[in-house]
């Protein structure tokens, strides 16, 4: 009876532990030479990154120290990975927004790096704000090499990629800002992968 009792009350934990939003994902594929041309521009969004404390103190933020478009001839196709994330709470405040996000963000980079090394693919993922250190700042402040290189990976905005149309041309969702101090309607993360051969199932 007692182990009956216990298992009822995990239960019932397990039950107020809900997802506080809603997450949909949209998959889309392109062909890599269409997909460089029509959407990336490295001299636009390096610019954009100047403006964020992550550039230059990241290892998967700019500046790289190579062409990073050598890193994407080797493919033929691109897998992009669009989810919708919104919110249940229309009034979340913004500092909040990181630890809403979290869960997906994690989901999508493990999924991503399975594909990476199943294809022999190169993944463009989520950098930004990472964690994979804890609170030790990133090993590139102090010139030395990445921790951890096999999990962390360059978002598409590092390399040049427009994800604003990749999101609403290709995935068909549109992304939406803040214009006060609470969550947009909805968020959205978007990932790639450059790969060889038919068309992945995410």
């Amino acid at each position: 009876m007692r182990q009956t009792k216990l298992l009822n009350f995990a239960f019932f934990i397990i039950a107020m532990q809900e997802k506080s939003y809603d997450a949909i994902d949209t998959v889309a594929f392109i062909d890599r030479e269409t997909y460089i041309r029509d959407f990336r521009d490295v001299a636009t969004f390096e610019d954009c990154c100047r403006a964020c404390p992550n550039y230059g103190n990241r290892w998967g933020c700019p500046p790289f120290d190579h062409d990073t478009l050598q890193d994407l001839l080797p493919y033929n196709k691109v897998m992009l990975v669009g989810v919708k994330i919104t919110p249940h709470d229309s009034k979340m405040p913004m500092e909040q927004v990181y630890d809403l996000m979290r869960p997906e963000l994690e989901r999508l980079n493990r999924r991503l790096l399975d594909l990476e090394r199943e294809n022999n693919g190169f993944a463009l993922g989520f950098v930004g704000k990472c964690e994979r250190c804890g609170n030790v700042p990133c090993a590139r402040i102090d010139g030395k090499p990445c921790r951890h290189p096999d999990v962390v990976r360059p978002s598409l905005e590092a390399y040049g990629f427009n994800v604003s149309e990749t999101s609403s041309k290709l995935l068909g969702i549109d992304m939406v800002w803040s214009h006060d101090k609470n969550v947009p309607r909805h968020l959205t993360l978007v990932c790639g992968l450059f790969y060889n051969g038919p068309d992945l199932q995410w």
